[in-house]
């Protein structure tokens, strides 16, 4: 059974997605450590870092490479924190957590979520299991996660997930100081069901107010989970000593969000016009036999 779902999975990530990339330092103590699509970040302070976003489970290697490439030692993470309980952002925690012996700071419904392994998703039901993870501080909206001088402040933003953060710090680039603000994610897969969702009956509120609360945050620098939200490897190519930082640009995130309404609101008026039916209930298993393993969801289709 386990080794069917493993899989499924392997079968349901995309290779191009875990390529791996070299680490880069984006901006002041912010550094990329993660794979050629998903996203992971290290922030760093002389009193011990902070590590954002696991990858999937078999990507977490290449971040620990990656944070030793850039001379960085595995015992000094002192914080694991996540935008969205995913398999493609979180997949990676328990090895991660083994690994550097760092707390998991989580939001009370995505730190549920991980405790279960992702199954009863909301939306995807069990069919994008991990491998179960546990928080060790629950944050709310507006906690802050520090490490020596590194502040780190959450803004519960839900929709993509019920406890979807987003995390904003202050850095000093060139003595200037920047707004780093590490979206979660506001896309809306083809696969969600916004409307008559009993598992999930306030999702579109969720997803409005995250826009509301996204639009009013200072935002210089814009990260997220996915390195095209951001065009991350478009601008680090254009990076070059003493020029500006390609990644300090306040219109990105306006744009971003634009972008991300458009599609949300485009996917609320398809679901208006033709409602989906509900999301599918397990199928209870038959007497004598173990439950079907559920049906593989492509990595692709949570961005």
């Amino acid at each position: 059974m386990i080794a069917a779902l493993l899989l499924l999975l392997s079968a349901a990530q995309p290779h191009a997605w875990a390529a791996p990339r070299e680490p880069f330092q984006v901006v002041a103590n912010v550094y990329s450590v993660g794979s050629a699509e998903v996203t992971s970040f290290l922030i760093t302070s002389p009193k011990g870092h902070v590590l954002l976003d696991g990858g999937f489970a078999e990507t977490a290697p290449q971040i620990l490479r990656n944070l030793d490439k850039l001379g960085f030692k595995l015992e000094d993470v002192k914080v694991l924190v996540a935008t969205h309980a995913h398999f493609d952002h979180v997949g990676g925690l328990a090895e991660l957590k083994r690994r550097t012996g760092a707390q998991i700071v989580a939001s009370r419904a995505d730190a549920e979520a991980m405790a279960r392994g992702g199954k009863g998703d909301p939306q995807f039901g069990d069919s994008i299991p991990f491998a179960p993870v546990y928080a060790d501080r629950i944050v709310q909206d507006g906690g802050v996660v520090r490490v020596g001088p590194t502040e780190l402040v959450a803004h519960v933003t839900p929709g993509h997930t019920q406890g979807c953060t987003t995390w904003t710090t202050m850095q000093r680039e060139n003595e200037q100081p920047v707004h780093v603000v590490f979206n979660c994610s506001l896309s809306v897969p083809d696969e969600y069901h916004l409307l008559g969702n009993a598992r999930y009956p306030r999702a579109v509120d969720d997803y409005e107010r995250s826009f509301r609360t996204l639009r009013a945050l200072p935002c210089d620098v814009l990260l997220g989970p996915h390195a095209s939200f951001f065009q991350q490897d478009e601008r680090r190519a254009r990076m070059r000593d003493g020029a500006p930082n390609p990644f300090v640009d306040p219109a990105a995130c306006g744009a971003y969000l634009d972008r991300s309404e458009q599609a949300f609101r485009a996917h609320l008026e398809r679901e208006r016009a033709a409602p989906p039916p509900p999301p599918p209930e397990p199928a209870a298993p038959t007497a004598g036999m173990p439950p079907p393993p559920p049906p593989a969801v492509s990595a692709s289709r949570l961005r």
